[in-house]
This record gives C-alpha cells, sequence and structure tokens, in this order.
C-alpha cells in the first residue's frame, strides 16, 4: 500500500530513472516519473525507418542479472516481458588488410581464434590478459560498481591480495599502454582498447584498469527482439503496473527548495508538484548549468562533471545491403581505423575523426538469419564532446563512414541521408547540459571512477541516478545507478529497502 505523503518524483525516464522508480514503487513509495520525451529510454531511443522503429542509442544489453533482479522486484520475469536473444559471437571485427577475428567469450575458443588469427604467441598473449581482465573484474565488481561509492580500502586490499592486478592499476597507466605491454600484434591491441570508448574515453587516456570491461562483457550479450528501445518500453510498463505515475512528454522546468531543502519541482506548464525528495536521472551536468534552478549550481564538486566523455555521431536507417561483405555481418561488427592516431588525434582537438573505427550495428540479424529486403543498420562514429553542427558535417561523416565501407566491400540502397544522422549537438540539445557528451564525466585519469558523484548530492532531499552518476555508463550501469539511489532516499526517509 502506498502511502499519501508528497510523491517522490523521478526526473528522466532513462534506466536509471526507471530503475529508480521501480525499487522506489516496490518498497511501497509513492512515485511519479517525468520524461520530457514522448516515450521513455533517454538515449536508449528509437528513430523511424522504412522497415520499423531502428536503434539510436545501446544495442545490446549486458550483465542481464541487474535486470532479471529489478523484474523479480517488482514479482515479474523479464523472459515474460521481452525476448532476449544471446549472442553467441560476442562480436565480428574486421581490419584494412583483410583480417577477421570473431571473438565469443569463451577463453578457449578464442585463443583458439586467435590462434588462426595471429598465431600461437598471440594466443597466449590473450590467455594473459584475459586472466588479468577477469581478476579485475572480480576485484573492482564489489567495492566499485555494486557498492554506493568506490571504497578505497577495499580496493586498495584486493590489489594487495593479487599482484599480478598491479600492472593495470600503475598511476598514468593508460589502458592502451597495457595492452601494448600484453600483445605483440597491434591488432589485438586495438581490439581491446576500443573497451575505453564503451565508456566515453580515448584509449591513450584511459585508464588500465578499464580492461575489466572485456570480461564483463565476455559474461554475455544479448540482444532485444525487436530493437533495445523495447526494454524502455517493457520498464516503463513495470513501473506503472507497481503504480508509478508515468508522465511523458512533460518537462520540468526547477527543483524548487526550501530552507535549503527539495519541496517541489515546477514543471514547463506552469503547474507545480509538491514532493517528498527528487531523484535527478538527467546529465548531472545540467545542474551544475543551473538548468534546473540557480539554486542547485553548487550541489556537486565541478570535477564531478568535468571534463566531459565522448559523443558520437549516429546513423539510423534501414537499407538492403550489397556487396561481398554484406553476407558476413552479424548483429554485433566493428571495421577498424587501419591508424587508430588519425581517429583519437583529432578527437582530441575537437574534431571529426579522418579515418574512424565504424560500429555496426545489424539490428535484424540477431537471431543469426539474413533478411531479406531492407534491414536495420546502427552505425555509430566516435565524436567529441560540444562539437558544433557545420555545414559540411553532414558531407564528411557520410564519405568517412560510406566510403570507407564500399572500399571494404559493403554497400546500401538506399544510402542514408541527413535526417539519418544524429549529430554532438542534437545530443546536446536532447540532454541538457551534456554538450552532446554520450557517458556524463570522461573516465580519461587514473582516478576518474573516484571522481563521478554518488546519488546523494550537496542539497538535501536530491538525489542523482544515470550514466552520469556513479558506477558509471552504460545500460546495467546506469540501472544500477538507481539500485544506489533508491536506498539512499530510502535511507533518509526512514523507511525499509525491499
Amino acid at each position: 500500500m502506498q502511502d499519501q505523503n508528497p510523491p517522490i518524483i523521478v526526473i528522466g525516464a532513462g534506466m536509471g530513472g526507471l530503475a529508480t522508480a521501480i525499487r522506489l514503487a516496490a518498497a511501497g513509495c509513492r512515485v511519479t516519473l517525468l520524461e520530457a520525451s514522448p516515450a521513455p529510454g533517454g538515449k536508449m531511443r528509437a528513430l523511424p525507418s522504412l522497415a520499423g522503429p531502428v536503434d539510436a542509442g545501446p544495442t545490446v544489453l549486458t550483465l542481464r542479472g541487474v535486470f532479471d533482479d529489478l523484474f523479480a522486484l517488482a514479482g515479474a520475469r523479464l523472459e515474460d516481458h521481452l525476448t532476449l536473444i544471446p549472442q553467441p559471437i560476442l562480436a565480428r571485427h574486421w581490419w584494412a588488410d583483410g583480417s577477421r577475428l570473431d571473438l565469443t567469450g569463451d577463453t578457449r575458443t578464442d585463443a583458439a581464434a586467435i590462434t588462426a588469427f595471429a598465431g600461437t604467441g598471440a594466443a597466449q598473449d590473450f590467455r594473459r590478459f584475459d586472466a588479468l581482465a577477469r581478476g579485475l573484474h572480480q576485484a573492482f565488481d564489489a567495492p566499485v560498481m555494486q557498492a554506493p561509492r568506490p571504497r578505497l580500502a577495499a580496493i586498495a586490499l584486493a590489489a594487495l591480495l593479487r599482484p599480478r592486478l598491479w600492472t593495470a592499476l600503475l598511476p598514468g597507466r593508460s589502458l592502451a599502454g597495457l595492452l601494448r605491454r600484453h600483445f605483440r600484434d597491434p591488432r589485438l591491441v586495438q581490439l581491446f582498447a576500443r573497451y575505453a570508448t564503451y565508456v566515453g574515453g580515448r584509449p591513450n587516456h584511459a585508464p588500465g584498469v578499464l580492461a575489466l570491461i572485456w570480461r564483463a562483457e565476455a559474461a554475455g550479450v544479448w540482444a532485444v527482439q525487436g530493437g533495445m528501445h523495447r526494454l524502455a518500453l517493457a520498464l516503463a510498463d513495470l513501473a506503472r503496473g507497481l503504480g508509478v505515475e508515468v508522465r511523458l512528454g512533460t518537462v520540468a522546468r526547477q527543483i524548487v527548495l526550501h530552507q535549503g531543502q527539495v519541496r517541489a519541482v515546477d514543471l514547463a506548464d506552469g503547474s507545480s508538484l509538491d514532493c517528498a525528495a527528487c531523484v535527478f536521472a538527467g546529465d548531472p551536468a545540467a545542474l551544475a548549468a543551473g538548468h534546473l534552478g540557480p539554486g542547485l549550481t553548487g550541489a556537486l564538486r565541478k570535477s564531478a562533471t568535468s571534463p566531459r566523455s565522448l559523443s558520437a555521431w549516429v546513423w539510423s536507417f534501414a537499407a538492403t545491403p550489397g556487396g561481398p561483405l554484406a553476407r558476413e555481418l552479424i548483429h554485433h561488427n566493428v571495421v577498424f581505423s587501419s591508424d587508430p592516431q588519425a581517429e583519437f588525434g583529432p578527437i582530441g582537438r575537437g574534431e571529426m575523426p579522418n579515418l574512424p573505427t565504424l560500429y555496426i550495428c545489424a539490428e535484424d540479424r540477431a537471431a543469426g538469419t539474413i533478411p531479406t529486403g531492407p534491414e536495420r543498420f546502427e552505425i555509430i562514429v566516435n565524436a567529441p564532446p560540444a562539437h558544433p553542427d557545420h555545414p559540411e558535417d553532414f558531407a564528411k561523416c557520410h564519405a568517412r563512414t560510406f566510403q570507407r565501407l564500399r572500399q571494404m566491400g559493403l554497400t546500401f540502397h538506399p544510402e542514408p541521408g541527413p535526417q539519418d544522422l544524429t549529430t554532438p549537438a542534437m545530443l546536446g540539445q536532447m540532454f541538457p547540459g551534456s554538450a552532446g557528451a554520450i557517458y556524463g564525466r570522461s573516465p580519461e585519469g587514473t582516478l576518474a571512477a573516484f571522481a563521478r558523484p554518488p546519488a546523494r548530492t550537496r542539497v538535501k532531499g536530491l538525489y542523482l541516478a544515470g550514466g552520469g552518476a556513479h558506477p558509471g555508463a552504460g545500460v546495467p550501469m546506469a540501472a544500477l545507478s538507481g539500485r544506489h539511489a533508491a536506498a539512499a532516499v530510502l535511507a533518509d526517509l526512514g523507511r525499509t529497502s525491499a
């Protein structure tokens, strides 16, 4: 039975906001969830295409247990609401020299594939790296990802007990630097270095500890039948079933304080909603920029939101693929740049990369079959944040994406137009305060993980959730932030968590 006190208001129906609302409602709280867009999901969004809604955000699900737990809280099962399709191949990787490598997440299978790809020495390198990444994941899961805020003492103890992890934890040791110590084949350095971009960092600047992302992905990857945006729709339905009032197309204009404590949220339509507490599940930088009221600009330390992570140019379209590569595409594909410096050098200068790595999601191939007729595709090109739109950007990005793919043996008919491209500037408009950064604060720097803001802010009654808060970017991480936010709210209001 939900109480009749003022509701707890959650602003933003992305993964963090949805998870927070579900957990609070499951604990018996009255919850109102506000979302400015006409659909839930935040960055997990979809655009119309000739073949149906096509994803324009995250493309696969990892750490499935986070969502199994969330559905179980509501007395439901994930598989009763969504069809998840396990991916036997995590990703198919191509290089300009024509070489190709599939990885599955199974150490023995992947070592055999790498032996065929680059020889026995490279396979030995991989096994050593895989063991290191596994150790890092085990050591950092509980004290970082599962904890409300990083526990430095527990991390230090884990490092002391596992001396083999020290090489990844040395101050100034970048992910790319760590990989160059482990792999003699530069293609494998490039492959595993891409995990820095999963959380919005550049491989030569992101810390070596991010090697653990490999083991998080190796634990399993699932596609959602119909597209990832269906996960957001299912979570919104789950929230409604628990009594959450989900108000889509509703813009929060200001979080109102009284005597230094959150008391209400003013809406853009001129109305106001009283609240017992407020969880902001947008980019925390919006608070620092004053988008939710001048009284909140000091709610966080400046280092909690700056510097910014990477952004992206995102193509979302339907087309019929052609060329020799067309039949070889699987759900998750990566076409690597022949020169990483030609990608990340310009990005570091705030420019479009000259020779980008291209991530291609063939959305309709999740079940391993090749459709006939137009298919849905999402192609992601890494970008710097705060990149303004220029008249020539479409033509440049189009050429650096599709001309390159034609050279590799992959064509699309019809090729996408300007309406199919989401730019960093557009992302900045959709997500106020973000400057187009997809992953919140940058993960670059030895102590970047400790700089992300936790659930509690300096303002009483104001909490954070989402990819910009601890434990960080990514679909499961944003959902875990909802667990931390809900627990903090319940503790501060004297409630008992489910």
